[in-house]
C-alpha cells in the first residue's frame, strides 16, 4: 500500500495501515504541521485535503485514505516558497495567537474557497464551522478568508 501526500507516493509499512492518517502523517513521516486536537475528529486541528476536500485525519485509517491525493498544510506552498494565498491571508490578518489550530483552519479554508471562490459569510460559517479556536481569533479568522478570496478571484 502506498499514499500519495503533497504530491509525493510514501510506502505504508504493514504496522500502520490500521492507524489513523494523521499519525502516519505525523509519526511516520514527520509532517507536524497536521495537529491532535481532540481524537474524535470534532475539533478539526487534524484537518487535511483528500482529494481536495477537507478530512479529519484523527479518525480515517490509513487504508482508506489509500488511492487518493492527500494534501498537508506542508503542502500548499509552492516549491520555491512562495505561500499559498490563504496561508499569506492568515499571516497579513495576524491570525494566529497559539496557532494550534490554524493548520486545520487553514486547510478547511481552502477548501471552501475551491469550491465557493466568493463564499458568502454563511458558507464561511459553515465550512469553518468544525475547526475550533479556544484564542477567540474568529474574527480575524474571517477577515483573512475574505482577503484570501479575494486574492484567488
Amino acid at each position: 500500500m502506498e499514499l500519495t501526500i503533497n504530491g509525493k507516493s510514501h510506502p505504508v509499512p504493514p504496522l500502520w495501515q490500521e492507524e489513523s492518517l494523521l499519525f502516519f502523517i505525523r509519526e511516520q513521516l514527520g509532517l507536524t504541521g497536521t495537529k491532535f486536537g481532540c481524537g474524535a475528529g470534532l475539533c478539526g486541528a487534524c484537518t487535511v485535503l483528500l482529494d481536495g476536500q477537507a478530512q479529519r485525519s484523527c479518525v480515517l485509517p490509513v487504508a482508506q485514505a489509500s488511492g487518493h491525493e492527500i494534501r498537508t498544510i506542508e503542502g500548499l506552498a509552492e516549491p520555491s516558497g512562495k505561500l499559498h494565498p490563504v496561508q499569506q491571508a492568515w499571516i497579513t490578518e495576524a491570525v494566529p495567537q497559539c496557532g494550534y489550530c490554524q493548520a486545520g483552519q487553514i486547510m478547511s479554508t481552502v477548501a471552501l474557497l475551491s469550491e465557493h471562490r466568493q463564499p458568502t459569510q454563511e458558507q464561511i460559517d459553515a465550512a469553518l464551522a468544525g475547526n475550533l479556536c479556544r484564542c477567540g481569533t474568529q474574527k480575524r479568522i474571517r477577515a483573512a478568508v475574505t482577503r484570501a478570496a479575494g486574492v484567488q478571484s
